[in-house]
């Protein structure tokens, strides 16, 4: 019988797919796209109730789920059919702040070839470990001037069509804090710190709570898993 280290991974066949992930993925983009068109289009918060901000935390958990969406699909565990997978991919990371799928596919698998190194686009370097140093890298290393343009042009455009307040509380406040979301839960609390010599992962993954597993960032959090 073969021991396993307390720090090893122990490996779990994967599921069959199915239509599981294709389904998640509509859910999600569905969720997104009309909740964000009844807060641009129809609702008039009153930001003196808890409810707007509750309708913000949810948009932002909507975009979250965009966002990983296009994260599975890197690994091609959105649909067994390829161009299905992607174009669900390259659709999900566009909505989110007009990231480009194809340019992170790449940058996504070297993280995973290359983990905790130099050579690792999510590394943060020794002598910078803290929170804000190592979200400057990483953003550097992700966000592209294109994005920035387009999130800019896109803003000036909704503004003349949505209320000004509407569109930077529900469209604009709601991208920012997933991208803090999904960085402070799927890369800086993972990663941070020292790992053990045959933790080949350099990483380590959230208690298991499947509750505050899926309510944190859809699970990510779980990188042995």
């Amino acid at each position: 019988m073969q021991t396993l280290s307390p720090t090893s991974t122990p490996k779990v066949a994967p599921a069959p797919i199915g239509r599981k992930g294709v389904v998640s993925a509509l859910l999600i983009l569905a969720g997104w796209a009309g909740l964000l068109a009844f807060l641009l289009g129809f609702y008039q918060p009153d930001w003196h109730s808890p409810v707007p901000y509750l309708l913000l935390l949810l948009q932002t958990h909507l975009y979250t789920g965009l966002y990983i969406t296009a994260h599975d699909a890197m690994h091609g565990v959105v649909s067994t059919n390829k161009r299905l997978n992607n174009a669900i991919g390259t659709l999900c990371a566009l909505l989110f702040a007009y990231n480009w799928f194809p340019r992170q596919l790449p940058k996504h698998h070297d993280h995973h070839r290359h983990v905790g190194t130099q050579e690792d686009p999510d590394f943060h370097p020794e002598d910078h470990p803290g929170f804000l140093p190592w979200l400057a890298r990483f953003a550097w290393n992700y966000v592209t001037w294109w994005q920035v343009l387009l999130m800019a042009a896109t803003y000036n455009v909704l503004k003349i069509w949505f209320p000004q307040a509407n569109v930077i509380a529900f469209w604009m406040v709601p991208a920012v804090l997933a991208t803090l979301q999904l960085f402070f839960f799927g890369t800086y609390l993972p990663h941070r710190g020292e790992h053990e010599a045959d933790n080949k992962h350099k990483s380590r993954s959230q208690l298991r709570h499947h509750v505050w597993a899926f309510v944190s960032c859809y699970f990510f959090g779980y990188h042995y898993e």
